[in-house]
């Protein structure tokens, strides 16, 4: 959504601060008490947050790190260095890196072209997105510190994310979301449920690539349980669908994350008017 200009919107009454034209300065509104989001703004801030996610996916859940992760611990990649690090910071820990408690890697078009293709390429075909005409984000890397994944944590998070949408106009959020495990049978009540109520339109729709695709309707529609189908999701993919996201075809076995992956799609024009209200609120956006 473009910034409005208070002085030529007629809405604009100048009782509400002036909407930013600064990512910072609109990032910095949304801080509540002690937690703050902010984008990364040095090497120090990327460390922390490769170091966060090494501790979530590596020492708490059951990644498998390679020999260089495991020695230095941190989970990074060639992609780290061309992305967008969004953080939420704990105040009371300092204003350093080491007050960095959650982390969401963003990836827009032109970055991703300078290293050849976005993160999500090796396991889907997403030229449906990419052959759109406007700008996309990837969303990928996502995790909060154990003593901090709370409702409010995860919304500060969304509420940054909608905020860089704002300033970059992003027309569709994409990205692969984990369901934990590889044994896909095990996992056929959450992968079908996806299947038969949120796959994507045909002209969105994000395919797995022919070598690791996983048919993802393993149950009839007629005989699942859709109560349990959503209830067996984790709380971020049930985030992407409350945000009004759809599902690519096919689910990918990642063995190295020791996790089963679905292609996440979300239309921003399809956010939920509680994110759009509330940024609108914080930032004096209309």
């Amino acid at each position: 959504m473009p910034q409005i200009d208070s002085q030529s919107d007629p809405k604009h009454d100048g009782g509400d601060p002036p909407p930013p034209k600064d990512l910072g300065e609109a990032l910095s509104r949304l801080t509540n008490y002690n937690l703050a989001i902010r984008m990364a703004e040095t090497e120090a801030d990327i460390l922390a947050s490769q170091r966060l996610r090494y501790q979530v996916f590596y020492e708490e859940m059951s990644a498998k790190p390679t020999p260089e992760m495991a020695a230095e611990k941190r989970d990074f990649d060639d992609f780290d260095a061309i992305a967008d690090h969004l953080l939420v910071v704990d105040n009371n820990l300092g204003d350093g890196a080491d007050a960095v408690v959650g982390t969401y890697r963003l990836i827009r078009r032109d970055q991703a072209e300078k290293i050849g293709q976005f993160y999500t390429v090796d396991e889907y075909d997403i030229s449906p997105l990419t052959n759109h005409q406007g700008e996309i984000l990837e969303l990928g890397r996502s995790c909060v510190a154990i003593d901090y994944r709370t409702r409010h944590v995860m919304e500060l998070l969304w509420r940054g994310i909608a905020c860089y949408i704002f300033h970059y106009n992003i027309d569709f959020m994409f990205g692969c979301a984990s369901i934990q495990g590889t044994d896909v049978d095990k996992l056929a009540v959450p992968l079908s449920y996806l299947y038969h109520h949120h796959l994507a339109p045909e002209e969105l729709r994000p395919v797995a690539v022919p070598e690791r695709y996983v048919d993802m309707n393993r149950i009839p529609a007629e005989e699942l349980d859709r109560k349990a189908g959503l209830a067996a999701l984790p709380p971020l993919i049930k985030g992407y669908l409350r945000l009004g996201g759809f599902i690519g075809e096919g689910a990918v076995v990642d063995p190295q994350f020791d996790t089963t992956d679905v292609c996440i799609i979300v239309e921003t024009k399809r956010l939920t008017d509680r994110y759009i209200k509330h940024y609108a609120r914080r930032t004096g956006d209309t």
